[in-house]
């Protein structure tokens, strides 16, 4: 390992290197705060410029860009209450409710520290520990896979700010829109009406971009008065007033979240996304203050955006030992990977043992830049805060198209943002919240193939659920949520009647 660390530095801190790390940072800063613009997106674009660099720059270019706009997509999410991914959605009341109380560098300062925390942390076990924690997933099989999903929706309605029954209602619409397209099992086409181009599914951006982004944009055009109040002049010093106490006071909360998203992370399919659902879901379970979740409560913020880093960190596990892709970036990964001669497998760590370790070197590096490139995109975006909202819907409601479009360059992508907009907006008029929805159109196809093939492979036999450890250690932690608050319910109500 020491050899290995030695003999990858000059890889890593060299002129090249480090000046494609500074330019992929930048650029994916500039995407991920970009409403509609995603981190796997901004990784996919730069796949033909690889070609043309040397493996270590190459992969530390994609490495760069993925962290980068994955935590620059808390910017939008803060100051224009649009998330820009899946993982943002589980705390966007709570950013955006910061910023509305004056809070915004909190929140962002909170968001920025934190990521930088869990992108070092996920790092340093990707180093260290890639080879023994990818032999974890492997013991993974859809039985396992179907309680993780389940136990992902179960913190979906616990993420809900109002009753469960209205979570569980709005869990239902997203899993009802994700049962769009071909049946995962049989093939067969589900509730497309003879439409083609939702034959593969409901495409998950456009329904993220509109039900959060054409929401905001209704409110601001029927609710001018409460919307248009644009905030005074705010110093720099003044944006993270209170930041440092903030952090120390939730320590705890920020290696529990690292950890969270990092064990998450490895496994295939599940990624950054679930990983910061389920750091979120369990902060609010044993938070003192769980009532001030989803109000501009900085408590879940501060475990998500760890979950976020280290989950991505993570994802890297098995895409690096056994070439099992931990979620879209890491498969995009492998494909570049291979091009470079750097098969993935076990053997690339003897055999290509320098530039694996100066790959991994690359994360640390990449999730370092974070603060000073972080905070400076901070300042700058400070400035949206003295602009009224009235003049940034045209803005918001361009870029929401351009990213709904450009998902599969049809119009498709537009309408599925408009319908699941104006659908987004009547719930939360109505006091049903939308994160369980999304959480629901992003799990669904995973909940449901598993489930059918853990019952073909069972027979039908549900004791089968139960019959491997891991498994029965995630089924029995998914029912104790469901049915011990509800025992404890019932138990305190006796002592009171008897009492």
């Amino acid at each position: 390992m020491t050899d290995n660390i030695v003999g990858a530095l000059p890889l890593v801190f060299n002129y090249t290197t480090l000046s494609v790390i500074l330019i992929s940072a930048l650029f994916g800063l500039f995407v991920g705060a970009i409403p509609g613009l995603s981190a796997t997106m901004a990784t996919a674009i730069l796949v033909p410029i690889t070609f043309f660099m040397d493996p270590v720059p190459a992969i530390a270019a994609i490495v760069t860009t993925a962290a980068m706009a994955i935590f620059a997509s808390d910017i939008p999410t803060a100051l224009l209450r649009i998330p820009g991914t899946a993982a943002s959605a589980a705390y966007v009341s709570d950013m955006n409710g910061l910023a509305v109380k004056g809070k915004v560098g909190q929140a962002l300062g909170i968001s920025v520290f934190c990521a930088a925390f869990g992108g070092v942390f996920g790092s340093l076990v990707l180093i260290f520990a890639a080879p023994k924690l990818a032999l974890v997933s492997l013991n993974f099989t859809s039985t396992e896979y179907f309680w993780l999903a389940l136990l992902g929706l179960t913190a979906a309605v616990m993420l809900g700010t109002g009753s469960v029954l209205k979570s569980l209602l709005s869990l239902g619409v997203g899993l009802l829109i994700a049962t769009v397209g071909l049946d995962s099992t049989a093939g067969y086409p589900r509730f497309v009406f003879g439409i083609d181009a939702v034959i593969s599914g409901v495409a998950f951006v456009p329904a993220l971009i509109g039900m959060f982004a054409i929401p905001e944009i209704i409110r601001t055009l029927v609710h001018k008065d409460s919307t248009e109040k644009a905030p005074s002049h705010v110093s720099f010093r003044s944006l993270f007033s209170g930041l440092g106490k903030t952090l120390f006071r939730y320590k705890v909360n920020i290696l529990r979240g690292s950890l969270i998203g990092n064990i998450v992370g490895i496994l295939p399919g599940a990624g950054s996304d679930i990983g910061s659902w389920i750091a979120y879901a369990v902060s609010k379970k044993m938070s003192r203050q769980p009532e001030k979740y989803g109000s501009g409560h900085d408590e879940g913020l501060v475990d998500a955006c760890s979950a976020n880093n280290s989950a991505l960190s993570g994802a890297y596990v098995p895409a690096m030992v056994f070439g099992i892709p931990g979620d879209s970036i890491t498969a995009i990964v492998i494909g570049v990977l291979y091009a470079k001669g750097l098969n993935p497998g076990p053997l690339v760590f003897i055999t290509k043992g320098v530039e694996v370790t100066a790959v991994f070197i690359t994360f640390l590096v990449a999730n370092l830049l974070i603060i000073p490139l972080g905070l400076i995109a901070i300042f700058a975006s400070r400035h949206l805060l003295q602009v009224k909202k009235s003049i940034l819907v045209p803005f918001i409601l361009i870029f929401a198209i351009a990213g709904s479009y450009a998902i599969d360059n049809t119009y498709t992508g537009i309408v599925i943002m408009l319908v699941l907009g104006l659908i987004a907006y009547l719930m939360e008029e109505n006091g049903l919240p939308v994160a369980p929805v999304i959480l629901g159109l992003v799990m669904g196809p995973m909940l449901e193939s598993n489930l059918i093939t853990s019952l073909i492979k069972s027979d039908g036999n549900l004791l089968d659920f139960f019959s491997r450890p891991i498994a029965a250690t995630l089924g029995i932690l998914t029912l104790s949520i469901w049915f011990v608050p509800v025992l404890l319910r019932l138990i305190r109500k006796q002592k009171t009647v008897n009492g």
